[in-house]
């Protein structure tokens, strides 16, 4: 169309007939949650990158149903990762501060996982929990007020020092006994042989690890030291002297598992070491098939928690055979709800799943 010699509008190349229309939820079809998150898909933004996420996501689950047959895999059939897709989630430790906590404690309970993957405060703080709680604040309230009451701002939650002190006298007597063990029976401790102990010792089901420990899910932490188990370590030196955590042997057993995997799922909450530990795990297996990213990391300055999955590609760590999913937003929001139109949905047949292979 010309108007005053100029054009302004160029003919428009026909869309394809499979191009899909903007379209949100109406609410004249009264209140249904399900089909509001179906309609996330053709809404735009961040809104269809979490369609597009649970899509994923449930392509992991209906892999991860397949059967497998003992001649698919060499591993022994105790190993997580004699199913059709094993299924890594990484985490921050906000997210056990807050209350997705309880969507995480949900998974490993009915063993819709298979590999757990997080960092200090993601392990100690799910403990402190069993032992204390954490409260609701404000991101609002000064730092220095706080500090004068013994009380530390995780965001707009609140964690009383008390609780730390909770903590380390439930711990410690459990070092020392696994220092008696290693010097005695001659165990070598690794970050997650020490989660899965605690898990045990826990004894509580509101705890993630307690049914990580039950169900025999495997967890990964390879910064355990970076938070109070480091404080504890080092606080209480004299009384375990030469306790030793071993990480090689655990990035052996993370590999391994990796390694002898059909197909690999990576769901991951935000960055840092929780992010990268399981994609470069899965640069041994020439990338993941089915990839998630929930964080708001952002990728200009170069940082691996910010960059998008098509950064992983370049390296290996995700196949370019896949289609993967970052959801730029607060995983607060968006994890219960990707559980909940994913592997709660299917609760039934994975929890089946989980009896027919016991």
């Amino acid at each position: 169309e010309r108007r005053g010699g100029a054009v302004l509008y160029k003919k428009s190349v026909p869309m394809p007939d499979n191009a899909l229309q903007v379209r949100g939820y109406d609410f004249n079809n009264g209140v249904d949650h399900r089909a509001l998150l179906q309609s996330y898909t053709s809404m735009g933004f961040q809104a269809t990158n979490v369609g597009l996420a649970i899509e994923q996501i449930n392509c992991m689950i209906e892999k991860r149903l397949e059967p497998v047959s003992d001649s698919d895999q060499e591993a022994p059939s105790t190993c997580p990762c004699r199913k059709g897709c094993t299924i890594y989630l990484g985490y921050t430790s906000n997210m056990i501060s807050c209350g997705v906590r309880e969507s995480i404690r949900y998974l490993a309970e009915h063993s819709m996982v298979d590999v757990l993957v997080t960092t200090a405060g993601g392990i100690e703080e799910d403990f402190i929990k069993c032992l204390a709680p954490v409260y609701m604040g404000d991101f609002a309230l000064p730092g220095k007020d706080l500090f004068e009451k013994g009380h530390n701002r995780i965001g707009n939650l609140l964690m009383p020092n008390d609780n730390y002190i909770l903590f380390e006298e439930w711990v410690l007597p459990i070092f020392k006994q696994m220092l008696v063990e290693q010097e005695t029976e001659g165990v070598r401790w690794t970050p997650s042989k020490i989660i899965h102990r605690l898990g045990k010792e826990i004894n509580d089901p509101e705890s993630v690890y307690y049914w990580a420990y039950k169900n025999n899910i495997p967890v990964f932490c390879p910064a355990l030291t970076d938070g109070a188990f480091g404080d504890v370590l080092h606080e209480y030196s004299a009384q375990i002297p030469g306790f030793v955590v071993d990480i090689a042997e655990d990035i052996l057993r993370l590999n391994n598992i990796t390694v002898a995997s059909n197909l690999t799922g990576m769901i991951i909450l935000g960055g840092g070491v929780a992010k990268h530990h399981i994609a470069n795990s899965n640069f041994l297996k020439n990338g993941a098939s089915y990839s998630v990213y929930v964080n708001t990391g952002q990728e200009f300055d170069g940082s691996d928690s910010g960059a998008r999955p098509d950064e992983a590609v370049s390296w290996g760590k995700i196949s370019t055979a896949a289609k993967p999913v970052k959801v730029f937003a607060d995983a607060s929001i968006v994890f219960p709800l990707l559980v909940a139109e994913s592997f709660a949905l299917h609760a039934d047949r994975l929890i089946a799943r989980k009896k027919a292979t016991q």
